[in-house]
C-alpha cells in the first residue's frame, strides 16, 4: 500500500469493523473503539491485552509511541505533585485559598504586571480533589490517545498551545477571576482529536468524541464557576495546533517525526497564545 493511501485510510475497530476510531491499543497497536477501551497504567489497551498481559506468547507491534504515553504521564505526575504540595500547604483537600494558588493562578492584573509565567503554571494547579480527578482522567484518556497517534513531541506542542490559549481565553472573558486548572489543556486535546477525526473523513457526531464535546460544552455554560473562556480558548488552541501538526498519523512514514517547519509553526502558535494572554491582560 502506498504512503498516500495509507494516510487516507480510515481506521476501524478490529473487533467492531463498523466503528471508526483514532485510538489504538498502547500495547499491541490495534485500533479500538470506545467500547473496547480499557484504561491501563499507561495508555489504553484492547480487551485481549488488558485481559492477558501476562501471556508470554502474545505478538506485540512495536512502533513509535506504542509502548506508552510518556508525556501524558509526566504531565499527570506534575499535576499530582503540585496538588500534593497544595494539600501540605493548606491542610485541606477543599481549600483553594493557599499560597500556591495565589502565586500560580492566572488573572489579568498579575499577567499585566509581568508575571507571564502564570499563563502556564495555572494549568498545574487545582481547586480540590474533584477538580484534579476530573481533569487528570480526561488528560489520561485523551492525552494517551493523541500521543499514541501523533507521537510525544507533537502531543506536547498541542497541549502547550491549548494551555496558553486557554489562559488567554480565561483572561479575556473573566479578567478579574483567579483561574486555575488543566481543563483548558484537556479541552484542547479534545479539540485536537475532533480535528484529526475530521481530517480522516470521520463523522464527529457518530464517534464518541462528538457527544463528549457537546456534553462538556453544556457543562461549561450551565455550571457556575467554570471558566468559559478557559475552556473555549483551550479548545481553539488545541484544534488549530492539531490542524498544523496532525497530518501524519501512525500509518504514515513520517509518524513520530516533527519536521522543523511544523515544529516552528506550532511554536509560533504557542507564542501567539502567550502574546494574546498578555494583550488581553492589558486590555482588561
Amino acid at each position: 500500500m502506498s504512503v498516500d493511501s495509507e494516510q487516507a485510510q480510515t481506521h476501524r475497530c478490529y473487533r467492531h469493523p463498523d466503528r471508526e476510531t483514532l485510538v489504538s491499543c498502547s500495547s499491541c497497536g490495534r485500533y479500538i473503539c470506545t467500547s473496547c477501551m480499557t484504561p491501563a497504567a499507561v495508555g489504553i489497551r484492547c480487551p485481549e491485552c488488558a485481559g492477558g498481559s501476562a501471556s508470554g506468547g502474545r505478538r506485540r507491534m512495536v512502533s513509535p509511541g506504542s509502548r506508552g504515553a510518556v508525556v501524558t504521564m509526566a504531565l499527570i505526575v506534575a499535576n499530582v505533585l503540585v496538588f500534593l504540595a497544595q494539600l501540605v500547604q493548606s491542610g485541606s483537600a477543599g481549600a483553594i485559598n493557599n499560597r500556591i494558588v495565589a502565586d500560580g493562578g492566572v488573572d489579568a492584573l498579575t499577567v499585566a504586571d509581568g508575571e507571564i509565567y502564570r499563563l502556564v503554571t495555572a494549568a498545574f494547579i487545582h481547586a480540590g480533589i474533584a477538580h484534579i480527578a476530573f481533569n487528570m482522567f480526561g488528560l489520561w484518556i485523551l492525552g494517551a490517545a493523541l500521543e499514541n497517534y501523533l507521537g510525544s513531541p507533537r502531543m506536547l506542542l498541542i497541549y502547550a498551545s491549548s494551555v496558553v490559549w486557554g489562559s488567554a481565553g480565561a483572561i479575556l472573558l473573566s479578567p478579574d477571576a483567579l483561574t486555575v486548572g488543566a481543563s483548558g489543556g484537556v479541552f484542547g486535546l479534545m479539540g485536537a482529536l475532533l480535528v484529526l477525526s475530521r481530517h480522516r473523513g470521520m463523522e464527529m457526531m457518530r464517534s464518541a468524541l462528538g457527544p463528549v464535546l457537546l456534553l462538556n460544552l453544556v457543562f461549561t455554560f450551565a455550571i457556575p464557576g467554570i471558566s468559559i473562556g478557559g475552556h473555549l480558548g483551550g479548545l481553539a488552541g488545541g484544534a488549530v495546533a492539531a490542524a498544523i501538526l496532525g497530518g501524519f498519523g501512525r500509518g504514515h512514514m513520517a509518524y513520530g517525526r516533527l519536521t522543523p517547519i511544523l515544529g516552528a509553526a506550532a511554536v509560533v502558535l504557542v507564542i501567539g497564545g502567550i502574546i494574546a494572554g498578555v494583550g488581553a491582560a492589558h486590555l482588561a
